[in-house]
């Protein structure tokens, strides 16, 4: 299964402050260990909401807001796409996460639908544009 493993923001991501060379230097050995257990699939850093833009939908038009944003620790500030065999096991490959001394974190992980959980619904030609779409950013990531 596919989790989506998100790096809640902290007050100091949400600031701006970058990271230590001795975090980052754990990160990547952290990074590479998931690599190769050929689990990682993804993992990024997002700059702050100060950076970003939110978009809100209902009545009427589409709302623009810019950030930053309030509720820091509902926020996100960098996320991994993981292969694992069990939820269990990303919570194992979590708790071995470098942190930086006394910086509180949260971190959260959830399942990524499947083709299959969507049933019926999920008809046959939806199954094919699925399939199409994934092989074409495929083809844009091996590109880079």
């Amino acid at each position: 299964m596919r989790v989506m493993v998100l790096v809640k923001a902290s007050k100091e991501s949400e600031a701006g402050v970058m990271p230590g060379k001795k975090i980052l230097t754990e990160m990547g050995a952290y990074n590479e260990e998931l690599v190769k257990a050929g689990m990682m699939l993804a993992g990024e850093g997002l700059h702050p909401t100060s950076k970003g833009v939110r978009v809100s939908f209902g009545k009427g038009k589409p709302k623009v807001i810019d950030g930053p944003f309030a509720e820091t620790k509902e926020l996100v500030a960098g996320f991994w796409l993981w292969q694992v065999k069990s939820m269990e096991e990303a919570v194992e490959w979590i708790k071995r996460m470098p942190q930086e001394e006394g910086m509180e974190q949260d971190i959260e992980i959830r399942r990524v639908f499947e083709a299959d959980d969507f049933g019926a619904e999920f008809t046959p030609e939806l199954r094919e544009q699925e399939d199409r779409l994934r092989a074409r950013t495929e083809a844009l990531l091996n590109k880079k």
